[in-house]
């Protein structure tokens, strides 16, 4: 429940209005979530503010806000999709290009903005790590190219992390674009003006096989209709044919992606001769075999596609840096997180007393061997001739328990984040170890940036239309249940690794750990899921539904809980995740991870307890 006496209260209402104010629209509707920032024609989200009000979270309100009510003054929706290119790396680039854009003209007309915006990026560059990039090919061309426009701009320097990765880029974006950078100042307040220039430097770039048709070629019928006639092969007797073929292929031929012309001419020809009945030539005979249906990526959805599955890796945290490596990143994770481990520490032996209190220990007797019972010496003193008794604790179900938990491990974790989700790992690991109860760790993420070898091969083969998923997935092993404690250790080390968070693609990683599961032998399993947003991948999103990803998790989180093999529960970080599962707890500061995880796992276990009792009692009634 909220309370009425939030200290943000003010400053957000504030905020609110002043955000009108600057985007020139009284009736623009402005919310605060925890979920990742937006707007559509008629809304803004901006990101939550906390009691706390701490410093970092009221620039980033300020400075987000401050660029969307620019994006909103400035942007011209219909124009914007007018000129858009077709591929998807002319797109980030184009739209890249427009955002800085809106953000300079706003700083020029209100020269107070540009400060925040500034720390807007700076939080930004910083959450994705780009100040630790050393090359070019790490970071996105199409945000250098965004933070070039509006350094030249606007003159201002912009954020350290930020002109790293400017910096990087810069030398071979001025040198493609051979001077055409000059004509930005010109553009700049002109909408469609600034649309052509932004087409020119993406061909410069060499990604003008991506921007699609001139529309403003397209608006003279003439014009057009020339460049037709022109474009018309000079062999003598083939005009009729290649006309008609040309008229029965367009519907099939605009379905491709920019085919070259040797392979248009190859479709359409083939095309024409099955038209003339190329087929009732082919000689008699059995109808080929085919080929058996292909088995479904995923058990939740067998409409969910992946591109090219045979670039995704699962694998061991410890093949993915040396022992040295490791124990170096385990130095820094605890020294990181020094003072917080006694309070993580109090949390988790608290667990064990409670785990332990709940162990309902139970006793067979007058067996032949076991442990002597001392209570039944006494009947041995009286009568020589009795035999000795013995008893044997019962194992109790309580014991045979696995428990995995499953680490978001996306760019937006980095920092602080995945220390604390790392430690709480580490300390709930030896804890419930302790307890007899095994622990798997796994993480997930991707292997690249907006697609990496699967995207490449869409690419190459023309870019299919709905690919599916369209980059490669990453699940770390960073303890498998079976492994002890000790030798695991270091492997956690292995999430301060600089480039290893990236995208995060959550219904295919909860899948992959279900399965994991399920092939175990424990009668209980537990899979806690710790994450801090919806699923993202950029390249997949851009060419798929926009809720592609978001339905696939959906689709296996009732999956699970459907078929009751293992007992799921979600812990979001600023997230609110009980959208998605049954039994999920969502916390707005990271520091209260280490509570939500042990509570959450102590009331599992409780449940269970008292489940057992009620058992045991009827049995006795009976």
């Amino acid at each position: 429940m909220q309370n009425n006496d939030n200290p943000a209260d003010p400053f957000k209402k504030a905020l609110a209005e002043a955000t009108k104010v600057l985007a020139n629209d009284p009736e623009l509707s402005i919310t605060y979530s925890v979920d990742p920032p937006g707007s559509s024609p008629d809304s803004i989200r901006l990101p939550q503010v906390s009691r706390k009000m701490t410093r970092q979270e009221v620039l980033l309100a300020r400075g987000t806000a401050d660029a969307m009510a620019m994006r909103h003054k400035y942007h011209n929706l219909s124009t914007f999709n007018r000129y858009a290119p077709q591929g998807q790396m002319a797109k980030d680039i184009y739209d890249a290009m427009e955002t800085a854009r809106c953000e300079a003209v706003g700083s020029k007309d209100m020269p107070g903005t540009a400060s925040n915006i500034d720390a807007k990026i700076e939080n930004e560059a910083l959450r994705q790590g780009f100040g630790d990039i050393k090359e070019a090919s790490q970071a996105p061309l199409a945000t250098a190219a965004g933070y070039l426009v509006r350094h030249l701009a606007t003159g201002r320097d912009l954020p350290k992390d930020a002109a790293n990765v400017m910096n990087l880029w810069r030398s071979f974006i001025e040198g493609q674009t051979e001077g055409n950078l000059e004509g930005l100042e010109k553009s700049l307040a002109d909408q469609a003006s600034f649309a052509k220039f932004a087409r020119q430097i993406i061909k410069d770039l060499g990604y003008g096989d991506q921007l699609g048709d001139d529309p403003d070629y397209e608006d003279d019928p003439d014009d057009q209709a020339n460049a037709e006639e022109d474009d018309q092969p000079d062999s003598s007797g083939e005009d009729d044919n290649n006309e008609e073929q040309d008229t029965d292929a367009s519907p099939e031929q605009s379905q491709g992606d920019q085919q070259d012309a040797a392979s248009a001419q190859v479709s359409l020809d083939d095309m024409a001769e099955s038209e003339m009945g190329e087929e009732a030539e082919m000689p008699d005979g059995d109808s080929p075999v085919e080929p058996p249906a292909s088995q479904p990526i995923s058990d939740a959805d067998p409409g969910y596609a992946v591109y090219q599955a045979n670039f995704d890796e699962e694998i061991r945290a410890e093949e993915l840096a040396d022992p040295q490596e490791l124990e170096r990143l385990r130095a820094y994770l605890d020294q990181q997180l020094e003072p917080l481990k006694g309070a993580v520490g109090r949390l988790a032996n608290k667990l064990q007393r409670r785990l332990q209190a709940q162990q309902n220990r139970s006793w067979e007797f007058d067996l032949e061997e076991g442990t002597l019972d001392a209570g039944r010496l006494a009947r041995v003193v009286a009568s020589p001739t009795t035999p000795l008794s013995f008893k044997v604790e019962k194992d109790t179900e309580f014991r045979d328990t696995c428990v995995t938990l499953l680490l978001d491990n996306s760019g937006s974790m980095r920092g602080r984040p995945i220390s604390i989700a790392a430690i709480c790992a580490d300390v709930l690991a030896r804890t419930l170890e302790r307890c007899s109860v095994k622990v798997e760790i796994l993480g997930f993420t991707t292997r690249a940036w907006k697609g990496g070898q699967s995207r490449e091969g869409w690419l190459a083969e023309g870019r299919p239309q709905n690919p599916g998923r369209l980059n490669d997935l990453r699940h770390i092993i960073y303890k498998s249940a079976d492994a002890p404690w000790r030798r695991a250790r270091p492997n956690l080390g292995l999430m301060m690794k600089e480039g290893l968070l990236k995208e995060n693609v959550d219904g295919e990683a909860l899948e992959w750990a279900h399965r994991r599961m399920t092939a175990r032998t424990e009668a209980r399993k537990i899979l806690m899921v710790i994450s801090d947003g919806a699923p993202v991948d950029d390249s997949t999103l851009s060419v798929n539904p926009a809720n592609y990803l978001e339905k696939h998790l959906r689709d296996v989180i009732a999956m699970v809980e459907k078929r009751r093999q293992v007992e799921l529960l979600a812990i979001g970080i600023g997230h609110d995740v009980t959208r998605y599962y049954e039994r999920a707890v969502t916390i707005t500061d990271v520091e209260q991870l280490a509570g939500a995880m042990t509570e959450q796992l102590a009331s599992l276990f409780e449940v269970n307890t008292r489940a057992q009792a009620r058992t045991m009692g009827l049995k006795r009634a009976s």
